[in-house]
């Protein structure tokens, strides 16, 4: 017997199903809630540094509990807010330069609890 060959009208039939779009919603939906609730308990330090990096500055942010894949997406937000470069790696995100403020900002503004560590 030959096997059924899918195709893209298969996929689209299959979302267009009632029953599937709103098992793909009740599923999303839960994905947020929980994400929403490890936003809210993280706490996030963010703090300048100098030492080791030859003179240049950087911000540094740690205190993350979520997934790797999470922390990249996050890290890719913060240089395209700052607009700057930097490495998102070992639980924590590297930011080339003094954004301090502004990083404090927007994850105060995403429902984080972060704030300034440090003396600078």
């Amino acid at each position: 017997m030959a096997e059924k060959k899918f195709t893209s009208l298969d996929a689209l039939s299959n979302l267009l199903d009632p029953e599937k779009l709103k098992e793909l919603q009740n599923s999303s939906t839960e994905s947020n809630s929980t994400d929403e609730m490890l936003i809210s308990e993280q706490d996030i330090r963010v703090w300048i540094e100098k030492n080791h990096r030859g003179g240049k500055i950087v911000t540094i942010l740690k205190g993350f509990t979520c997934s790797d894949e999470a922390l990249k997406d996050l890290g890719k937000k913060l240089k395209n807010h700052c607009g700057t470069g930097g490495t998102e790696k070992n639980g924590e995100i590297i930011l080339q330069g003094h954004h301090a403020d502004k990083v404090v900002a927007y994850l105060k503004s995403k429902g984080f609890k972060a704030k300034r560590a440090g003396g600078n």
